[in-house]
Order: structure tokens, then C-alpha cells, then sequence
């Protein structure tokens, strides 16, 4: 090693400069990503960031639209969100919808994606049957579904009145709303599932169907022990999907029955419009709107760890 005038290595005094040409060409490397990506980065932070983090300063707020100075609450409006029997009403509404939609779509999916794996063109045209409502918006699946249930000239009430039965108001019994705008969703929802459950039951290796059936299993067994662990994943990324939308639900619920009758079809994004756009309790609104993200954090944080899978399984 050869020494410098000073007494230095050359090498040692030559490294630095070594991984600052390196950094800089690894940063004129990264430019031309970093441009191409600033616009898209530059929407997501002023539609998408910036008013989350401003949903959360107006949650600490009595922030009310039109108000000449807006009061500092701070957490005041999560402590009267534990006191309001309508927020517990709508949580409890919320969660009925999302356990039960996401179950039955869930297994009715599967059913539909087992029956169906074929690549004959019967199998085809079903399958584009059962999933030409997921293109529809569920505004207008509402609008839809609304008429024909209507006790007086719905499709569903003249079909009764043939048969010498009587028209039920579907929407209109409290015991009978949300049970009906759940059959509704499913209906919309369940071609969906099905393709992409579908899709993870195409993508299971033939030789462990092969491997099993060479130990003795067969129907149920090959189920338990291939079929859904393999599906594990995909059954992972539908459930979570449809979590996510069961607790967002909105639209459905708006146009067919406004969260009524009785408030028993009032869900937690309902209560957050009434009271955000028609109220303009925004701090309110925004307050529902942080407790919703928390329970969505926390169901698919339950989800995930339910759901663990590695290489191995």
C-alpha cells in the first residue's frame, strides 16, 4: 500500500470520493423514476393525505361549516361518541351487515367457484351471469332492488298477489330491512368473490390433488386438506376486500332505505353523512369517520393473523 505525501493510504482517501460518485449516480439513476412518479405521488397527497390529516384536526374541533370561529374540543367529540345510543345503534348495524355479508359471500362464492371451474361454454355463460351485477353501481342496484320490493306496484308484490299471498313491505319491517339490504348486497357482491376465488382454485397445483388421493383422501378430505389451505391466500385477499366495503356501506343502504325503518338500517357511514352534509357537524363526522378506520385497522389486522399462512402449509 502506498502512502501519500501526508502519511495517509491513498485508498483510504480515495473511498470517499468513491461512494459520493456512487451516491450521486445512483440519485441521477432514481431521477427520472422519481419524475415520472411526482405527479401521481402529488394527487395522492393533496386528495388522499392531506384530508386524512385534516379529518383528524377537525375531529379535536366543534367544527361546524359556516361558523365564524370553529372551538377547540379536543377529545370531546370521541368521549360524546360513547354517550350517543344512535353511534352504538349504527356500530352494531355495521358489523351485522359485515359479518354476515362477507360469511355468505364467502361460501356462496366458493360454491359458485367449485361448481363452475369447467371451461365448457355452459360454465362460461353462468359465470358471466353471476357476475354481470358486480359492474353495476350499487346506487342503482338500490334503485333497482327498491322498486321490485315495493308492497304496492314492486314485481316481487304482484308475484305474491298471483299466488294469492300478501305483499310483504320488505323495506318497510324493521325486522326485515336490513336482512333484506344484506340479500341485496350479496346478490351484487358474490360474482365477484366468485372470480376470484376461482381464479386461486385454477391456480392450485394438480400433483397435491394427485399426492392426496395416492394416501386415501377423497371429497371432503381433499377440501379440508388441499383445497383451502392452498386458497388460504386468495381466501385472505377476498376477505379482506369485502370487509373493507361491508364497512364502508353506504350507497345501498342510502337509496333503498335512508337507514330506516327505525334506524335499523342506519350504518355507521350513514350516520357520518347525516351528520358531516346535512348537520355540517364536520367535527362530529369526522370524529365517526376516525373510529371506522380504527375498526377497519382492526379487522384486518384480525384477519391477517386468523389468516397466516407461510410456504409450508
Amino acid at each position: 500500500m502506498t502512502a501519500s505525501p501526508v502519511g495517509a493510504p491513498v485508498e483510504t482517501r480515495v473511498a470517499p470520493r468513491r461512494r459520493l460518485h456512487g451516491a450521486r449516480r445512483a440519485w441521477l439513476r432514481d431521477r427520472a423514476a422519481w419524475l415520472f412518479a411526482a405527479p401521481s405521488l402529488l394527487i395522492i397527497a393533496v386528495f388522499i393525505i392531506w384530508p386524512i390529516v385534516q379529518s383528524f384536526r377537525y375531529s379535536l374541533y366543534d367544527w361546524t361549516v359556516g361558523a365564524s370561529e370553529q372551538q377547540w374540543v379536543g377529545l370531546d367529540n370521541y368521549v360524546q361518541l360513547l354517550h350517543d345510543d344512535l353511534f352504538w345503534n349504527s356500530l352494531w348495524v355495521t358489523l351485522v351487515f359485515a359479518v354476515l355479508s362477507v360469511s355468505l359471500q364467502l361460501v356462496l362464492g366458493y360454491a359458485a367457484a367449485s361448481a363452475l371451474q369447467a371451461e365448457t361454454w355452459l360454465a362460461k355463460a353462468v359465470r358471466s351471469v353471476y357476475f354481470f351485477p358486480t359492474i353495476v353501481a350499487l346506487a342503482t342496484i338500490g334503485m333497482v332492488w327498491r322498486f321490485l320490493l315495493d308492497p304496492s306496484i314492486g314485481l316481487v308484490a304482484g308475484i305474491t298477489k298471483t299466488f294469492g299471498g300478501t305483499p310483504i313491505g320488505w323495506l318497510q319491517d324493521p325486522d326485515l330491512a336490513l336482512p333484506t339490504v344484506i340479500f341485496v348486497n350479496v346478490w351484487k357482491n358474490v360474482g365477484f368473490t366468485m372470480v376470484i376465488l376461482l381464479a386461486g382454485l385454477k391456480g392450485i397445483p394438480g400433483h397435491l390433488y394427485e399426492a392426496a388421493r395416492i394416501d386415501g383422501a377423497d371429497g371432503f378430505r381433499l377440501t379440508r386438506h388441499v383445497t383451502l389451505p392452498s386458497l388460504r391466500p386468495t381466501l385472505l385477499l377476498a376477505g379482506m376486500m369485502l370487509t373493507i366495503n361491508s364497512l364502508q356501506v353506504f350507497d345501498l343502504v342510502y337509496v333503498m332505505t335512508t337507514g330506516g325503518p327505525l334506524n335499523r338500517t342506519d350504518t355507521l357511514v350513514n350516520m357520518l353523512y347525516r351528520e358531516g352534509f346535512q348537520y355540517f357537524n364536520q367535527g362530529y363526522a369526522s370524529a365517526i369517520a376516525w373510529v371506522l378506520f380504527l375498526i377497519i385497522l382492526g379487522a384486518s389486522a384480525l384477519q391477517l393473523r386468523l389468516m397466516r399462512y407461510n410456504d409450508v402449509d
